[in-house]
């Protein structure tokens, strides 16, 4: 990866202390030998870590390539809780039968210098149980990644089939994670931790496959570095909110989104995808999400005492929902700056939704109890089933701007959006159009019933100030060119 010798001081240090305890730590299970997971019959982690590093001194003197497959269970703990221990036991000796069955049962098992088999000396791949949830395959003499993106589909594909217990349909999904040697790491240690990394990256995207990429990987000096410097750019308010109007098909504007800026000091603009997903996975999340509600509120209380009384919506992520108090923080916030609730909405996505249902349809009726709007984001792209979205306490959608950007063209994407527009109405909730960008859009939103729209047609997202002068002095409605 481009290593090289040269100091790297402090944080040159730690890697290096990390790289010897890594060493020392695949000599101490050389040492010991392999295990095997008692439920699934499968090599455990210390087993794979053995097979790894053997797979990798091989694949070294040939000049070849190894690659690692992490694989996680999505919502398996919930469904633990909910069934039982029995059944989730079940549900991981299937996965652990289907993973065995699509690569061969492993490799027929080697003798070891200790006298007891060690997986992969064969050049066949290793399927192991290395966590609760979790299971690797480890493929010998790799040598391109397209094949093991195939490989991971195929994984997901298998577990993906329904499975019947106790009269029970039930259906796992998964997220997988894949890193190579030498591509993405020269040991054992360091490619099951890559890998893991690829998989959380595959959870926080939705993506459900995702390559080892350093660039993503939170525990690189880079990230670390950006980390803390987020950190530092809450404690010293450095992040700003700048507002994009929503305006409605008469020209009134109905409400202001509040978008995350971060002009990081001599490094510039981070996208806020970088250091949101960075906040998500380092578990910052919380903080940053309180921290864009109290900004809000703030601007929120200056702006009604100067007449302007247009509700702000803020975006938040699972892990808000979730947790515990949420409600009753954001309820706490909003006194404090003597703000009534209706006049903020929040945003969360259908993806979001899956993670924990329940608590989530909790948290947001409790939110809207007390009068705050909740708005359901890009519409459209997540997994939703009509019963859920009957349930759901929410007040709006938000139709994802993948089709109604195209929607002027596209016959296909025109009826994606004509039918949500229709669902959300006979549901009694409003229907707002993201990205927006040209009349020839707008004319056809109209037609198809739409309640507002959002996007670079009416204006981008401006900071405070030039939102207020936007808000006090821009032009009246105009009605929409014909044609």
């Amino acid at each position: 990866m481009g290593r090289t010798s040269r100091s790297l001081g402090p944080a040159g240090t730690m890697i290096g202390f990390a790289a010897g305890w890594a060493s020392r730590r695949t000599a101490q299970v050389h040492r010991r030998g392999h295990s095997i997971d008692p439920l699934t019959r499968l090599p455990d982690r210390r087993a794979l870590l053995v097979a790894a590093e053997r797979c990798i001194t091989r694949m070294r003197a040939q000049d070849r390539g190894c690659g690692l497959l992490l694989v996680d269970l999505a919502r398996f703990r919930s469904i633990n809780d909910a069934l039982g221990h029995a059944v989730g036991d079940r549900l991981l000796e299937v996965s652990a039968h289907r993973l065995r069955e699509m690569f061969h049962g492993g490799p027929p098992e080697a003798p070891s210098s200790a006298g007891r088999p060690v997986p992969g000396d064969s050049g066949s791949p290793v399927v192991a149980r290395i966590g609760c949830d979790e299971f690797a395959v480890l493929f010998p003499q790799v040598d391109d990644t397209a094949s093991l993106r195939g490989l991971a589909a195929g994984v997901l594909r298998r577990l993906a089939e329904p499975v019947r217990l106790d009269g029970l349909h039930l259906t796992l999904e998964a997220s997988v994670g894949i890193c190579t040697f030498p591509e993405g790491a020269h040991d054992a240690e360091t490619l099951l931790r890559h890998a893991d990394a690829a998989m959380a990256c595959a959870q926080r995207r939705h993506s459900m496959v995702e390559l080892y990429d350093e660039a993503r990987d939170i525990d690189t000096p880079e990230r670390i570095g950006l980390l803390g410097d987020l950190r530092r750019a809450l404690e010293q308010a450095e992040i700003q909110l700048h507002y994009q109007p929503i305006v409605s098909m008469d020209g009134r504007v109905t409400a202001l989104e509040a978008l995350l800026r971060w002009n990081r000091p001599g490094h510039g603009q981070v996208p806020p995808n970088e250091f949101i997903g960075l906040a998500e996975s380092s578990g910052l999340m919380p903080q940053l999400t309180g921290y864009a509600v109290d900004r809000a509120a703030a601007q929120l209380s200056w702006w009604r005492s100067h007449g302007l009384r247009i509700p702000v919506a803020v975006n938040i992520a699972p892990s808000d929902i979730i947790g515990p108090g949420f409600a009753e923080q954001v309820i706490a916030t909003l006194s404090r700056h003597r703000v009534p609730p209706r006049a903020l909405g929040l945003e969360i996505t259908e993806r979001q939704l899956l993670d924990d249902p329940g608590r989530a349809a909790d948290t947001l009726a409790e939110l809207r109890r007390h009068g705050v709007r909740i708005s359901l984001d890009d519409f459209g792209t997540g997994y939703s089933s009509l019963s859920r979205l009957c349930d759901l306490p929410i007040d709006e959608i938000k139709i994802d701007r993948s089709f109604v950007s195209e929607m002027a063209s596209d016959d296909h994407e025109a009826a994606v959006v004509r039918c949500s527009v229709e669902l959300a109405h006979t549901l009694g909730l409003t229907a707002v159009a993201e990205g927006v960008e040209d009349h020839r859009t707008w004319r056809r939103l109209r037609t198809e019933g739409i309640d507002a729209i959002q996007g670079w047609l009416i204006c981008a997202a401006m900071p405070p100030d030039r939102t207020t002068a936007w808000l006090l002095h821009r032009p009246p409605p105009q009605p929409v060119p014909a044609g």
